[in-house]
């Protein structure tokens, strides 16, 4: 099989994220400088995930999430990457869930969405280290999925969403 992108990248440790980053060159391949699904090879490992935006023009993704262990973090591992467009369905963070089936229809209606529109609810309510904000955010989504929208607006699609790793919508890079 060919691929669109062939790197080596080195992996590093934050926050309990084993992170690859895929730099700006070559994520400039995707269609999308927000979330993208592909599938691919790490050291011949087959997966299928999700990369992140990174906030600086490329992905990031968790090793940990596609099930690879690292074992040497001084070593780059060889990843082979083609963007495909199936989405995998998110797991949804039960405090969303719960929410979402506490409310009449509500749940129904959230299955007739798009996989990526689902991931993209998820990221956007997840992209607060704030308790209070999330839960704020979760309202609003059940608010604005009521009044028929059908994807969160108004927010950078591009910025890293995961505040354990970022700073201002930024990944923390491995120094």
């Amino acid at each position: 099989m060919k691929y669109e992108i062939e790197i080596k990248a080195k992996p590093y440790h934050l926050n309990g994220f084993n992170i690859v980053r895929i730099p700006g060159e070559y994520s400039n391949k995707f269609s999308s400088r927000g979330q993208v699904m592909v599938e691919g090879l790490i050291n011949n490992m087959p997966f299928k995930s999700p990369l992140e935006p990174d906030g600086n023009f490329g992905h990031w993704f968790d090793l940990n999430k596609v099930g690879f262990k690292i074992e040497d973090f001084s070593k780059p591992v060889e990843i082979k990457l083609n963007q495909i467009k199936d989405w995998i369905e998110p797991t949804l963070p039960l405090d969303i869930e719960k929410s979402l089936k506490s409310e009449k229809d509500l749940f129904s209606l959230w299955k007739t969405f798009t996989p990526m529109a689902r991931w993209e609810w998820i990221r956007w309510i997840n992209s607060t280290g704030n308790s209070e904000t999330r839960t704020k955010r979760i309202k609003v989504a059940i608010d604005k999925m009521y009044k028929g929208e059908r994807r969160p607006c108004c927010w950078n699609r591009n910025l890293c969403s995961e505040p354990l790793v970022s700073k201002n919508g930024i990944l923390i890079t491995a120094e």
